[in-house]
């Protein structure tokens, strides 16, 4: 269960103004174990004086905490990294902007959120292509082979079709089974929704796993050659609007 409070505690601790924070990982993505902790993910407001000299401020900040036993991660780039990262082929941060499990927001992330529409490319397809890669080489080395790394493999996979099909960036991997209707993911889900945070596959297929493997990330390279999506973002202008919004408002704060 999602506690706010303990949620906004660790938030409003953050030592600069945040425009969103929301929750990432295992959450968002549909399948969190009992004792998984929660990745808050977002941006802050660097003040001025930290931006016009010749140091580059504290681009990016970590802060870690438990609360009466829930352990919260949270990590936020400055305004300015994290719209640059919107303008390259980075799905994690789109998914972050529209992670429907809101702890904080501001007028500015529904702003952010309109524009980020626009930020989405079919070149986003090697995003999760890599990511994918990763995943599987993680799941494939261990012995015994563990779920987590594995449902990660079909959620970056199925998030990268959907998203070459629709332009929709969906993160959660429940919703894109529901398009998607592989059945063997309604189990695999439901042990890590029941088992810890790093529970294995007793008996795993992992000729039937790679097989999948193999397939979706076809499907997906057949998807982004289909797609209509655009080549290039179109949001460059409004970022660069926002941010300079974002930046004399905290300076005449």
């Amino acid at each position: 269960m999602i506690n706010h409070d303990q949620m906004m505690t660790h938030v409003r601790t953050h030592p600069f103004p945040l425009v969103f924070a929301t929750i990432s990982g295992a959450h968002l993505y549909g399948f969190p174990s009992p004792d998984s902790d929660f990745d808050l993910r977002g941006t802050h407001l660097l003040p001025l004086e930290m931006v016009v000299g010749l140091e580059d401020g504290r681009q990016t900040q970590e802060k870690e905490g438990i609360y009466d036993g829930l352990e919260i991660d949270l990590v936020t780039h400055d305004v300015k990294k994290f719209f640059t990262l919107m303008l390259r082929r980075n799905g994690y941060v789109l998914e972050q902007v529209f992670s429907p499990l809101v702890v904080f927001t501001t007028p500015e992330h529904d702003e952010l959120k309109a524009i980020a529409t626009d930020c989405i490319t079919r070149h986003h397809a090697h995003h999760y292509l890599g990511f994918a890669v990763t995943q599987w080489k993680l799941f494939s080395k261990e012995s015994p082979p563990k779920v987590k790394p594995l449902l990660y493999v079909y959620r970056v996979l199925l998030t990268g079709i959907h998203l070459m099909k629709t332009g929709v960036v969906e993160a959660n991997l429940v919703k894109l089974n529901e398009d998607a209707k592989l059945p063997y993911l309604d189990e695999l889900i439901a042990m890590k929704l029941e088992g810890p945070e790093k529970g294995t596959l007793e008996s795993a297929d992992l000729a039937f796993h790679e097989s999948e493997y193999a397939r979706l990330t076809g499907e997906l390279e057949s998807a982004y050659a289909a797609s209509p999506l655009p080549e290039m973002p179109s949001s460059r202008d409004a970022l660069n609007d926002l941010l300079v919004r974002l930046r004399l408002s905290q300076g005449s704060a």
